[in-house]
This record gives structure tokens, C-alpha cells and sequence, in this order.
């Protein structure tokens, strides 16, 4: 772990320790609705038995009032947003999946360590390191897009990879899930070697995320 990811932690761990009660992390934001699906690139985690049994472990000892815990199939690392799918073009998808397929061919496969717990108010994560191959391929995809549109949606700026394990669903007190995150801080981390980079079609159902897939790029192709 570098030091820039060993100060994200402890910094976030610290605003944790002083925070009374959970933020319900399933409000609408912005233009989202029950019917309506996101163009977004995520990296997901099927046919990865280190993290789903770190995963189950965790949540075994996480299933706590106000948390709503991730099942192991909608898992993800969300890379880079691209816009409601009733409002992108086909061809202008097709154009940004051609461009990122180019833009990462030459990248390598991700080696990825995730833990250990990193939670904050909306819910519970997985510090994933490192950071900077997980940047890199993000700068890319973001270059694809802006090589066919004249901006790029979301900031480049604040992106902090993680994988998310347990949502809030509510305004509860912390106190509970403090002592027992305080638990399980010290358990090594899983392993993942991640070989595809996935553009999807992301909808919300039942306090969960779920997804289409639309496009796949080839890490290393």
C-alpha cells in the first residue's frame, strides 16, 4: 500500500470514528428513476473465489440493522460514467467502446488487492490497491470518450477505487457497526487479477445494483 492510499484510509477511518449515524444511501440522484438505466464502465469480480469467500466472511459478521449487504454477483469497482442510456446514441457508444478498445489494448492485466474495510456514511467498502494501474486504465476510458465527445461526464479529479460490500439503508447509529468493522480491520486482504473492463447498463432493483452488459474491453489484447 503507498502512502497516498495509507493516508486515504487512516483519514477516512478517523471521519468514521466521529460519525454518529449512517446517510441512506438509496436517494435518487439527479435524473435517476426506476425505469431508467446508466452507460457506465465498471470492473466486476465474477469467477473470483478469494474475494467472494473474503466477501462472505465479512458480511457473515456484517448483518447488522441499516445495512444492506451487496450479493456476490453485483460486486463492482465503478470506473467512469457516461450518461443515460435514453439519452446516447448507439452509435456514439459503439464509437467510445472502438476507442477504448484501442486506448487499453496495450494494458496489463490488473493484479488487485482489496481490504482491508474502509467504511464511510453511505456505507462499507474494500480499500482496493493499487491505485495507480486502476487510474490508468480510468484515464484511458475517459480519453476514449473524450476523443468522441467534446467533454467528458464526471470530474477526473477524486476517483478512490473500492468495492462496496454493504449499503446504508437507512439513518441508524454507527456505534454497532464501528465495533465490529474495529473486528475486522486486521483480516489480510483477497486478490483479484481482473482481464476485462466492462461498459454496462446499470439500473437500481430492490436496494441493489444491477446491470446489462454492453461492451467488454480486453485487458492486455
Amino acid at each position: 500500500m503507498s502512502s497516498r492510499e495509507a493516508r486515504s484510509l487512516q483519514h477516512r477511518w478517523t471521519a468514521y470514528h466521529h460519525l454518529p449515524t449512517l446517510t441512506e444511501h438509496w436517494y435518487w440522484r439527479p435524473g435517476w428513476r426506476p425505469d431508467r438505466q446508466f452507460y457506465t464502465w465498471h470492473l466486476t469480480f465474477k469467477h473470483q473465489p478469494d474475494l467472494h469467500q473474503f466477501v462472505t466472511e465479512l458480511q457473515d459478521r456484517l448483518a447488522l440493522p441499516g445495512l444492506d449487504l451487496v450479493p456476490l454477483d453485483c460486486l463492482h469497482l465503478t470506473m467512469q460514467g457516461v450518461g443515460f442510456v435514453d439519452e446516447v446514441s448507439d452509435s456514439d457508444i459503439d464509437a467510445v467502446v472502438a476507442e477504448a478498445r484501442r486506448r487499453c489494448a496495450d494494458l496489463a492485466p490488473l493484479r488487485l488487492s482489496l481490504g482491508p474495510v474502509d467504511p464511510d456514511a453511505e456505507g462499507i467498502g474494500l480499500l482496493v490497491t493499487p491505485w495507480q494501474p486502476v487510474e490508468q486504465l480510468r484515464d484511458r476510458i475517459r480519453a476514449a470518450i473524450g476523443a468522441v465527445w467534446p467533454s467528458v461526464p464526471e470530474p477526473a479529479d477524486g476517483f478512490r477505487p473500492h468495492v462496496t460490500i454493504a449499503y446504508s439503508r437507512k439513518a441508524t447509529s454507527t456505534a454497532p457497526i464501528r465495533e465490529r468493522l474495529a473486528e475486522l480491520r486486521s483480516l489480510p486482504a483477497a486478490t483479484a487479477t481482473i482481464h476485462t473492463a466492462s461498459l454496462i447498463a446499470l439500473r437500481r432493483e430492490h436496494h441493489t445494483y444491477r446491470w446489462s452488459s454492453v461492451a467488454t474491453l480486453t485487458l492486455g489484447a
